[in-house]
């Protein structure tokens, strides 16, 4: 049985408890600008006041240290390639679907990433995920398999060819990668 919420609209809040909202929402998850906006919409009278007050809470944010994209987006994208043995370009599509500007998504990966050897961090990835070399007669839908997560991640295509020539496979008689449900 599924809980549902109450479809009735909260009351909006003041400056002060709008404030202390915002804090208890960064303090269970670290946030954009954009996804604490987005949350603070709700709580908020709607138009231009709505705006004006919110833009006033994100501003006492930033001055006191709690809220910053650029601090958001470093963490994330070390957490992503350290933890989950991401490639760039899926921390790339996650940054820009969290609402990081492009800028800060281009310096940021080029410092995370610099020193990164992407072949060894494929591999990292498919040891992480416990992927197996591909072998016996369904050997070539396994390396599509192997290329479509290995895509997935993040990784681009002469990574992916590097790779599973290391296990020498001719990449050339591969098909599409099949796109399973688990990345």
């Amino acid at each position: 049985m599924a809980f549902s919420r109450s479809k009735k609209k909260k009351e909006p809040l003041n400056e002060a408890e709008l404030l202390e909202y915002a804090v208890n929402a960064l303090a269970r998850k670290m946030r954009t600008v954009r996804d604490l906006k987005r949350l603070m919409r709700t709580r908020v009278e709607e138009g231009e006041a709505g705006e004006r007050l919110m833009d006033r809470v994100v501003t006492r944010l930033k001055e006191l240290n709690y809220l910053s994209d650029t601090r958001f987006a470093a963490d994330y994208t070390r957490l992503r390639k350290e933890n989950e043995k991401f490639g760039q370009r899926r921390v790339r599509q996650d940054l820009v679907q969290k609402g990081v500007h492009k800028d800060l998504i281009a310096s940021t990966l080029a410092t995370a990433y610099e020193d990164v050897d992407e072949v060894e961090l494929a591999r990292a990835y498919i040891a992480r995920k416990r992927m197996k070399r591909p072998e016996g007669e369904d050997a070539k839908k396994q390396a599509a398999r192997v290329m479509g997560r290995l895509m997935r991640a993040g990784f681009s295509p002469g990574t992916i060819y590097k790779v599973l020539r290391s296990w020498e496979i001719d990449v050339d008689e591969i098909d599409e990668p099949v796109m399973d449900e688990e990345a």
